[in-house]
């Protein structure tokens, strides 16, 4: 921003110069001053805009959270405060997660706080779930504008999951990102990573690989008692309940206690690798019609928590229950593109399982890998038993009633009990006595386990603890009647720092940064429909000071929508959406017809000043010019010739 004009001073380059030509330079400058201050006048009277000058937008957005998640409430003050001080009003709508959704789905807000699903599902399943109308970001992109449309982007998207070379699909997903990009689809604002703090009395634990992956069958008991206490983060931040445990469906259900009790077909491993889990290998050949056959290999002598066989007879009636005709629809399983893709699946033997999709789609073995709905539940656990019908005995929560789709119906009859063939043993859960939230929920280790983890020192039983607020799980902690807190919105990210420092009675681990934290815009809401609005916003945040603030430095501000750890996205994406107030400031003061409001008399002097020093420039490279060619750079009227034996004179 202009404050004012300065006056150059003026000197002679070479000491070799004379007093005359100092005196010359200085009369130059008494000409060209004045120029400098009438300019400078000139600017001070019809001066640059500043932020909320009245010159400038005033702009007015609504801005959605989750409500009674308090560290969110404060980062979106602080995000509030930011875009204050570059002309936006915020207005702050808290609801209730049913409430939230509805407004997301509906597009009933301009910006809304969100984050990216993480792996495995990042990008290409997060990516899908946009055509959608079920989702958040199917109304946030309706405003995208063309060339690039929704509908156009939706079209790369659904391409890029058919790419079989790897070069190739990289380069389709580099596209993707810089039209998301160069749209300014969201604030991208931190990096977020998942904390573990354990009482030093257990050792051993190695992170996850997912949000909600916590693989507590790695901690080793180093003294006192081999039954734990865990306070767990739940997708609602503090535990309240594992909901039905059922392997099938969603919410209740928590990710992590169905990663515990189930398993599936293959695992998902570290920098997005794919582990066996239930199938110990496989292979993939393409088949006519561009279709690809896949071929699993069924892990041998594999029991369920009640005793069931595991073997092929198995995976597919869990296949057909999941993946019958109508629930493969956006509305029930539909969201990512496995139910879509797989047309058939058969027991050629005993432990051989073949799936035959409809193309070449590269992400299939990674989302077999999905904690759910594809999981194995017994056969004894299907209303029926292993001859349940999957059209009229579905294991789909009875909640959902019923699904049709054409001529066929699918009636959900629920599942009769909890047993997978997964590390951990569902025991109990006590509910309070408002039947609102689960007090405990217990779990035994399942020491038949194909892979048992470790020896005598392992975990024999964990019960998962409910505390009503942050400070609880804390008190507990610190009294240890608590012995590990694992997840997000457990513990106040100060508190996570502080017991960084106490190592003699605690360890803090951190995952690298798992899914980015983001500020969603709807493109097709005014304001945020012009894509100058979303760039001041952007750029008018100071992310790095919030995480400092809010999240005690534990999370790394980002520039982008998805991390970079996850596959393809790692993308030099230009400009950087960082933190820049100017920037901010100049986009928000500018006229209607896109041109820069620096006022008339502004320009004027800034055009002044620039032929001034111009003149002035061309000047001072004219004497030097001169002076390095021994020659005289001015001659009075009458003046003696060195060179000239005589002392004869000449006119100039």
């Amino acid at each position: 921003m202009i404050r004012s004009l300065f006056i150059p001073s003026l000197f002679v380059a070479s000491s070799a110069a004379t007093n005359l030509h100092r005196n010359m330079m200085l009369k130059l400058t008494a000409l060209i001053a004045p120029l400098f201050l009438s300019a400078s006048v000139l600017s001070q009277g019809d001066r640059v805009l500043e932020a909320g000058d009245d010159d400038c937008k005033n702009l007015d957005v609504d801005f959605i959270i989750l409500e009674g998640d308090a560290t969110i409430l404060a980062i979106e003050d602080d995000i509030r405060a930011d875009l204050a001080k570059v002309g936006v009003n915020v207005n702050l709508r808290a609801l209730p997660k049913d409430d939230f959704n509805a407004a997301m789905v509906s597009g009933d807000f301009n910006l809304a706080f969100s984050e990216t699903w993480g792996p495995p599902y990042d990008p290409h399943s997060y990516a899908t779930s946009w055509s959608s109308p079920d989702e958040a970001y199917y109304a946030a992109l309706k405003g995208l504008p063309a060339p690039n449309t929704q509908a156009v982007l939706d079209q790369k998207i659904a391409d890029t999951l058919l790419v079989e070379d790897e070069t190739a699909r990289g380069e389709s997903w580099s596209e993707i990102l810089n039209i998301l990009h160069d749209q300014a689809t969201e604030i991208p604002f931190s990096g977020k990573s998942i904390p573990a703090v354990i009482n030093t009395r257990l050792s051993g634990y190695q992170k996850g690989h997912q949000q909600f992956d916590y693989p507590i069958h790695t901690l080793r008991v180093i003294s006192g008692s081999k039954d734990i206490k865990l306070s767990p983060g739940a997708q609602t931040g503090l535990f309240t309940g594992v909901g039905r445990l059922d392997p099938h469906s969603y919410r209740p259900n928590e990710f992590f206690s169905n990663n515990w009790v189930y398993e599936g077909l293959v695992e998902y491993g570290p920098d997005g690798t794919i582990l066996p889990s239930l199938a110990t290998s496989w292979s993939v050949e393409d088949v006519t019609g561009g279709k690809q056959k896949y071929t699993f290999n069924l892990r041998q002598g594999v029991k369920f928590h009640d005793d069931a066989d595991w073997d092929c007879s198995v995976a597919k009636l869990n296949l057909d229950h999941v993946f019958a005709a109508p629930l493969t629809t956006a509305d029930w399983h539909g969201w990512y593109g496995l139910p879509a893709k797989l047309e058939s699946w058969s027991c050629p033997s005993t432990y051989v399982l073949e799936m035959t999709s409809s193309d070449s789609y590269y992400p299939l073995l990674q989302e077999l890998s999905y904690i759910r709905p594809l999981r194995m539940l017994s056969p004894n656990m299907f209303v029926g038993g292993a001859s349940s019908d999957p059209l009229t005995q579905n294991s789909c929560p009875t909640g959902w009633e019923s699904a049709t789709l054409g001529d066929v119906t699918v009636t959900c009859a629920g599942v009769t009990g909890i047993a997978g063939t997964g590390r951990w043993k569902w025991v109990s859960t006590v509910m309070d006595s408002t039947d609102e939230y689960a007090e405990t929920v217990d779990f035994t280790r399942f020491t038949d386990h194909w892979d048992a983890y470790g020896g005598s020192d392992g975990v024999d039983n964990v019960q998962l603890v409910h505390y009503a607020t942050q400070a609880d799980v804390k008190a507990a902690l610190d009294s240890g009647a608590l012995d590990a807190v694992i997840g997000d919105g457990v513990l106040d990210p100060s508190d996570v720092k502080g017991y960084k420092a106490q190592t003699a009675d605690f360890t803090v681990s951190m995952t690298e940064p798992l899914q980015n934290r983001i500020v969603v815009f709807n493109t097709a809401k005014s304001p945020t429909n012009i894509l100058k609005n979303r760039k001041i916003m952007i750029h008018a945040v100071d992310k790095a000071a919030i995480i400092q603030k809010e999240l005690a430095g534990l999370d790394e501000p980002v520039d982008s929508l998805f991390s970079k750890s996850a596959p393809y996205c790692h993308v030099d994406l230009t400009p950087k959406w960082d933190y820049d107030f100017e920037k901010a400031t100049l986009l928000n003061c500018v006229d209607e017809d896109g041109k820069n409001a620096v006022p008339a008399g502004a320009l004027i002097a800034i055009a002044v000043c620039g032929a001034a020093v111009a003149a002035l420039a061309t000047f001072v490279g004219y004497m030097r010019y001169k002076e390095i060619q021994g020659k005289p750079i001015f001659t009075p009227l009458m003046q003696t010739d060195p060179d000239t034996k005589n002392g004869g004179v000449h006119d100039l």
